[in-house]
């Protein structure tokens, strides 16, 4: 139990925002998956798009920008390395 109503409204808007973040946080990592395992001709688009639910998710304040830009340098190095595979 909260000992003010400041406390209580806090505890309110925490837990709001924790739920926003969590679900930010499954879609960038539901897109980054999508993207790896994407087929040769769509990889690009779905690529595209984790770029950006990791960008939007930097701006948000979800994840720090270093993390957004190390996690987009990962996943490009991973479709490079999917790129140049031997088919």
């Amino acid at each position: 139990m909260t000992h003010s109503k400041q406390a209580a409204k806090r505890v309110r808007t925490n837990e709001k925002a924790r739920l926003r973040n969590r679900a930010v946080r499954s879609g960038l990592k539901s897109a980054v998956k999508s993207a790896l395992s994407a087929a040769p001709e769509k990889r690009e688009s779905a690529a595209r798009l984790a770029v950006k639910r990791t960008d939007k998710a930097a701006k948000q304040g979800v994840i720090h920008k270093n993390t957004a830009a190390r996690r987009k340098s990962r996943l490009q190095k991973a479709l490079n390395k999917l790129a140049a595979a031997p088919k």
